[in-house]
């Protein structure tokens, strides 16, 4: 299985390592069937995001994945971090092996799943905004 050096750089010196301790919004989300577990926390201020940390517990392919994501929606508004999508992620990072796509759908969950918090956390129902969330269960890891 060969990966892109951009996937390889990011596993080996991931940005934005670590937790927000005021997070304006946290999302969390999880494969049980690979075992892969992302934390998302953001740090919103005036509808843009102004920091962002990742914990991702799983292989390298959702280490990098976790890392690029957050690197995509670092001082970007609201609005563009929602149109993130997990294509954008592989592309950035040169592609993924198929097997590891499901890698990128969970960082575009995770941060989908912090935007939602945050919405809930200020009192708006986030799921005409955002949608359902899923678990990416039927994504096909193995």
């Amino acid at each position: 299985m060969a990966y892109s050096e951009k996937v390889m750089d990011h596993f080996a010196n991931p940005r934005n390592v670590g937790e927000i301790p005021d997070a304006d919004g946290i999302g969390e989300v999880g494969n049980s069937k690979c075992g892969d577990i992302m934390k998302m926390y953001i740090k919103v201020k005036d509808n843009t995001i102004v920091d962002v940390k990742f914990k991702t517990f799983g292989c390298g392919a959702a280490i990098a994945t976790s890392s690029m994501a957050t690197e995509l929606i670092k001082g970007k508004s609201i609005d563009e971090a929602l149109k993130l999508t997990n294509k954008a992620v592989m592309e950035a990072l040169d592609g993924l092996p198929p097997v590891k796509v499901h890698c990128s759908v969970l960082a575009e969950q995770a941060i989908k799943a912090a935007l939602a918090d945050y919405y809930k956390r200020n009192g708006i129902d986030p799921t005409p905004i955002i949608g359902e969330i899923g678990d990416c269960d039927d994504c096909h890891c193995h």
